[in-house]
């Protein structure tokens, strides 16, 4: 975890499909709108929530609860679930199937990733650094100054 981080904001949402929107909107409500990270920060926080309602047990009457922290140059975004009977977030094998990138895209699109628990619940976190990616990763994301990620068709590209 990086020192310096402040929380900028946190909200606890019930288990439903719709919270995933809702957790969109806190994401952008906290980041100022002009900020280089703010598409990919959303991207991510509707990734995780997404993950944790429909892979643990806050799908079943559960919450979910999105944290948002800022430090100098970082966002850390943070995800907390109900548990998962033991289970824990993975990155799973690229397949054809339409589901089941959700945390690809978090990998994808931030420095880091990982998680942690907090007794029977787990904190799914994405840190997301303004400027230069130190892993070196060339391509561009959703945002306009990311560093990972981007489809052929924001670039305009025939791929």
């Amino acid at each position: 975890m990086s020192g310096g981080l402040v929380v900028v904001g946190t909200l606890t949402l019930p288990d439903v499909r719709r919270s995933v929107a809702y957790a969109r909107r806190f994401v952008r409500d906290m980041v100022p709108q002009d900020h280089p990270l703010l598409d990919d920060l959303v991207t991510v926080g509707s990734e995780a929530v997404c993950n944790a309602i429909t892979h643990t047990d806050s799908g079943d009457g559960g919450r979910v609860t999105v944290s948002l922290l800022a430090g100098r140059g970082v966002y850390r975004l943070e995800v907390s679930d109900d548990g998962a009977g033991g289970r824990r977030p993975h990155v799973k094998a690229e397949t054809l199937a339409e589901g089941g990138r959700g945390l690809r895209v978090v990998e994808a699109l931030s420095e880091s990733w990982g998680f942690r628990t907090d007794g029977p619940r787990t904190v799914v976190w994405a840190e997301l650094r303004s400027g230069e990616n130190s892993s070196g990763n060339s391509d561009r994301g959703l945002s306009r100054a990311s560093t990972t990620l981007v489809s052929a068709a924001i670039e305009g590209g025939n791929r």
